[in-house]
């Protein structure tokens, strides 16, 4: 087996939560149940593994959850917007040839009808849940995608996040009125509540991650070059923020109505991080060169 592919299923582990499920599952005699969310949800993960080893991704870690997974990659938002859309959608695209596969076992005997309805019913409720809109779900960072495609990195993060919190809540009012007594939906509603809570406790670390990885990374590759047009008295941190993905900046500092020589990124990323510069003017970087 190629090496990547064998550090790939190194990296993949199963979550606390899962565990927990797992001893109720044996207390009440549901381990078939649960045995068939298992390989679901191990397909949908290897979905996203494959697809992150395949750009040759750095996975830090893949957690598998009862309701789908998290994937922890060490690229922090500097990979090209198409790769991680190809990547997210690796895991849901799984789902259409599990349910094709089971309804074939079905047709020629190989699985009983309640077999065939189990498995379907829970390969559709993973596969629904995890399209929800609401980060670290596949849904979520869908919308994150989007969101990135029109704004900075820590704008698009914070919009993602708001917006996810916005989600969970409907979600939460909606089984409240359907099904107030489900115990897994609610395991659920309040894992992704800790997530988004430590995630946003978590975004000026994340954001700092996104420069660090941009100005020390090997493998940065960019699609286009965009201009960014600020006033000689802003400070450097407020000019970082207007970063995004997928593109090299260029900066445009104004002396008044005057155009002055363009910044290479890298000069802001090298004062900031080397030189410690972090409170300085953009005016004052650019005549430091």
């Amino acid at each position: 087996m190629n090496n990547k592919w064998l550090r790939l299923l190194q990296k993949i582990h199963v979550h606390p939560l899962m565990w927990f499920l797992a001893g109720l599952a044996i207390l009440t005699a549901n381990f078939r149940e649960l045995l068939i969310l298992f390989f679901i949800v191990f397909i949908h993960e290897l979905g996203h593994g494959v697809a992150a080893t395949h750009y040759n991704w750095r996975i830090k870690q893949v957690l598998l959850l009862p309701f789908g997974g998290v994937a922890e990659m060490e690229e922090h938002g500097n990979r090209p917007l198409k790769e991680e859309l190809v990547v997210t959608l690796a895991g849901p695209l799984q789902h259409v040839w599990l349910s094709a596969g089971a309804f074939f076992l079905f047709k020629l005997g190989y699985l009983s009808a309640g077999m065939w309805e189990m498995f379907f019913t829970f390969n559709i409720m993973i596969f629904l849940v995890n399209l929800l809109p609401i980060w670290p779900l596949d849904g979520g960072k869908i919308m994150g995608l989007l969101f990135s495609r029109t704004s900075a990195f820590a704008q698009a993060h914070e919009r993602t996040l708001q917006a996810s919190f916005v989600f969970l809540a409907l979600f939460c009012a909606t089984y409240l009125v359907i099904d107030p007594l489900h115990i897994n939906i609610w395991i659920i509603t309040v894992f992704l509540f800790f997530s988004l809570y430590t995630e946003w406790k978590q975004r000026h670390f994340v954001f700092m991650r996104f420069l660090m990885e941009r100005y020390y990374g090997k493998n940065n590759t960019f699609s286009t070059i965009t201009p960014i047009v600020v006033d000689e008295k802003e400070k450097i941190h407020q000019v970082l923020q207007k970063f995004k993905r997928d593109c090299k900046h260029n900066i445009i500092v104004m002396k008044g109505k005057d155009k002055q020589p363009p910044l290479d990124e890298n000069e802001l990323l090298h004062a900031y991080f080397k030189e410690k510069l972090t409170t300085i003017d953009i005016g004052d970087i650019l005549y430091s060169y």
